[in-house]
């Protein structure tokens, strides 16, 4: 028995070690901001990954109509994030034909409903790799997309959003080959910090959406507390009551 669960406790470390091995990079993951409570960020974010990841991913658990969960109506939804042949009580399917996808990107782009939460590693939070990965891009004409990712390296992923962020090219040691920062080909329709903001809002959308009631669920679990912290004072006075005439 001893020697099962020693062979199954190598075998994580393995596997963990394979899974950080296959991003292939130690750059240090930057702390996404926390904008889950911000309604605001939350809407610009789902306006995001409609129209830029949408196009080749799938969210096949998250219906269009939940984001009147974060504030926005049914019309709203029709006229902003629907395209004509959607249903609003329809799931948010990729538009992309999955043997297309495989075809010019090695392998077909994964769904993306529960990204935020299975991304979580030694680096930070599932948000935190995503807020990195997503400002990481730099062009490499090596590459069959034209673009490369510092903290994913050789990711088949070209960089949707990068009319946005502009074109940057990767700077790195020539000894060391270690990363040293990013050189700006040509300007993008946004500045660094509003890049960095808009992407901040994307994973926070990304984010809420692989549990949209986690919300509920914290603000639930204040109350669930406060009652047992109560129960436990009233059980305590009870308790003494009972057995203050005992000897």
């Amino acid at each position: 028995m001893k020697k099962i669960i020693l062979s199954f406790i190598a075998a994580l470390g393995l596997a963990a070690g394979a899974a950080h091995a296959a991003g292939g990079s130690t750059i240090p993951w930057d702390k996404a901001p926390n904008k889950l409570n911000d309604l605001p960020a939350l809407q610009n974010g789902a306006k995001l990954f409609v129209n830029y990841c949408v196009g080749c991913h799938s969210a096949a658990f998250m219906r269009y109509n939940r984001l009147k969960d974060i504030g926005l109506t049914e019309q709203q939804i029709k006229d902003n994030l629907l395209l004509t042949t959607d249903k609003i009580g329809e799931t948010m399917k990729a538009n992309i034909d999955p043997k297309q996808a495989k075809e010019w990107f090695g392998a077909n782009p994964p769904d993306l409903t529960v990204i935020a939460r299975s991304r979580a590693g030694h680096g930070g939070t599932g948000a935190d790799y995503l807020y990195t990965f997503l400002r990481s891009f730099y062009r490499d004409e090596a590459k069959a997309t034209g673009w490369n990712n510092v903290l994913f390296p050789n990711v088949g992923m070209p960089h949707a959003l990068w009319q946005l962020q502009g074109e940057r090219r990767a700077v790195f040691d020539q000894t060391t080959h270690a990363f040293k920062g990013y050189e700006q080909i040509t300007p993008g329709s946004m500045s660094a910090q509003d890049y960095d903001a808009a992407i901040g809002d994307l994973v926070a959308y990304m984010q809420w959406m692989g549990e949209p009631a986690q919300g509920t669920r914290v603000r639930l679990g204040i109350w669930v507390l406060g009652f047992l912290f109560v129960m436990t004072f009233f059980a305590w006075k009870l308790n003494a009551a009972y057995w203050k005439d005992v000897k």
